[in-house]
């Protein structure tokens, strides 16, 4: 049997294969953010179609912390009823899940509860000034609110949970020089910046204790003058290592990246099959950490999945875009038919969720 089907484990729960459902907004959950029958459709078919391990779409984690609408909520324990449904329509279908925790920071959403958009500081930008900057008895606050959305997570049955410090949202931009302008102890140099990513994965680790499963997703940079480098995630990743991670889920890019350089990017010739967006930052924290890498963004290929990990590049390959366009995309491979992905990632799919009725591929059919 391939590598890529055999049985592993991070901390936890057995993983029957190393494909991974990348966190991916699905535009199903309720106005308050609770958990909906479509949504949990979509999960069961996820795990249904053989996804070794399923991240939710971001769940906030507090209010002002919401991205747009229709997104997941882990903000109050309201909240674990319909998550503890999510994880157990996943374990009846055989999968596994993880729900990853967000906070959008200053890319926030106030939405008719008017809550202010804040972050390591204000940014200015061509069309005006985003967020203002935390006091540090509010980034106690997130601190306090991450840990305590993992422990819902936990307490609803979820098998991990993946922190989300990628792609502009809060962590990332703490992180991100770009973002971060801050001169106290949470900004100035990397470790000043990473102080807060650090705090929270001390926090998160502290609440679910030390055999349950604590992922990170983060940038391998931002694809913004003056951002998060790759030589930054490289001293990074081990900091956050050390606080208590058990994988690093490596992607790219911020809502001010070029289109072409985001991690949702869309390809010049869909015929053409893309090399995977950071499959050399991945090469290169290979050699910085021991932790497993989950690898997202560009992968199409049955091919391509199989070296990525036969490798070592990557012990985890992880798909958005193809599993909204084939659910059982895994299923299929592990058959013995391995024609690519029929995805042609151009974000078409994403029309219907941004009108409030959910992501699906507008090619099927």
């Amino acid at each position: 049997m391939p590598a890529l089907f055999e049985q592993t484990n991070i901390n936890g729960p057995a993983l029957s294969n190393r494909f991974v459902r990348s966190a991916t907004w699905e535009g199903l959950a309720a106005p308050d953010g609770s958990v909906t029958e479509p949504l949990l459709d979509a999960m069961s078919a996820l795990a249904r179609g053989r996804v070794g391990l399923i991240i939710s779409g971001h769940a906030f984690v507090s209010p002002e912390g919401r991205a747009g609408q229709w997104q997941l909520a882990v903000h109050e324990d309201g909240m674990v009823p319909g998550l503890r449904r999510m994880a157990e329509v996943v374990h009846e279908a055989g999968g596994k899940i993880a729900l990853q925790i967000a906070h959008a920071g200053i890319r926030g959403a106030a939405g008719p509860d008017g809550f202010p958009a804040v972050g390591p500081s204000e940014l200015e930008t061509e069309s005006g000034v985003m967020g203002r900057a935390m006091s540090e008895a509010e980034m106690a606050a997130v601190i306090a609110s991450f840990a305590a959305a993992a422990g819902r997570a936990k307490d609803a049955g979820f098998d991990a949970v993946q922190i989300h410090a990628a792609h502009g949202y809060l962590l990332s931009q703490f992180l991100s020089p770009f973002f971060n302008k801050r001169t106290d102890g949470y900004g100035g140099d990397l470790p000043g910046r990473v102080r807060l990513a650090r705090e929270v994965v001390q926090a998160v680790r502290a609440t679910v204790g030390p055999q349950y499963p604590v992922f990170i997703k983060i940038n391998s940079e931002d694809f913004v003058p003056g951002g998060m480098t790759v030589d930054n995630m490289l001293e990074t990743v081990p900091i956050l290592e050390a606080a208590g991670l058990d994988a690093v889920e490596l992607s790219g890019g911020t809502f001010l990246s070029k289109p072409e350089e985001r991690s949702m990017r869309a390809p010049r010739d869909p015929q053409v099959p893309s090399l995977p967006y950071y499959e050399s930052a991945a090469e290169r924290l290979r050699l910085r950490t021991g932790l497993p890498i989950v690898l997202v963004g560009g992968i199409r290929t049955y091919e391509t999945s199989e070296r990525l990990v036969s490798q070592g590049i990557a012990d985890y390959v992880a798909l958005c875009r193809p599993l909204i366009c084939e659910p059982d995309l895994i299923r299929r491979w592990e058959s013995g038919d391995t024609k690519a992905s029929t995805c042609r990632s151009d974000n078409r799919c994403f029309v219907r969720a941004l009108k409030g009725r959910g992501l699906e591929c507008v090619h099927k059919g």
